[in-house]
């Protein structure tokens, strides 16, 4: 095998690696493929670029991308004289990983956040009422104190999510420290 062949063999178990890791994000196989090409890419690839170095259509390719990029995993390039949209990979795989977490972490959230509330709010009233049963009452105060810990469990997540975005985490997780490579 000469050293093209190694290099091809090598870069193809990355990419096919994101393909199937892909799901994490939320995304599909074919957007993996098409984000793992792009990470070998050192410069910008236009749609077409991308349709003829992976085989697929125009349209999957639009769509994958405006996936990609919607999650910050890519970014539009500019290159002087070049009339079509370019893409390229952000760099940063920590902050894409951030915005990933934070994006569906705030969302579950703010969901659970406000039914917890609200539930809390109509628990609360109910167990304040002087006509409600013992029997009901043991079962309203048990409801309560456990959506109380649930609730301490999402303003924690909450807490957490800030940590990433604040950049705090890598104080707990320190990043290693590398020397880039020079770009040609």
């Amino acid at each position: 095998m000469d050293g093209k062949e190694t290099l091809d063999k090598a870069r193809e178990r990355i990419i096919e690696t994101i393909a199937q890791n892909i799901h994490l994000y939320g995304l599909t196989a074919s957007a993996g493929r098409q984000y793992g090409t792009m990470f070998f890419h050192d410069e910008p690839m236009t749609l077409d670029d991308m349709t003829e170095e992976l085989g697929m259509s125009k349209t999957s390719m639009s769509t994958s991308v405006r996936a990609l990029a919607e999650l910050k995993l890519v970014e539009r390039a500019w290159v002087r004289g070049v009339r079509k949209d370019l893409y390229q990979v952000k760099d940063d795989w920590y902050q894409s990983f951030i915005n990933l977490f934070s994006i569906k972490w705030r969302r579950s959230i703010s969901l659970h956040s406000v039914a917890v509330r609200k539930s809390l709010r109509e628990l609360e009233q109910l167990n304040n009422n002087p006509d409600l049963s013992e029997e009901l009452k043991e079962i309203v105060e048990m409801d309560i104190s456990k959506l109380k810990y649930v609730r301490d469990y999402f303003e924690w997540l909450d807490r957490l999510v800030d940590a990433f975005e604040d950049h705090d985490i890598f104080d707990l997780v320190p990043l290693k420290e590398y020397d880039e490579p020079e770009k040609k």
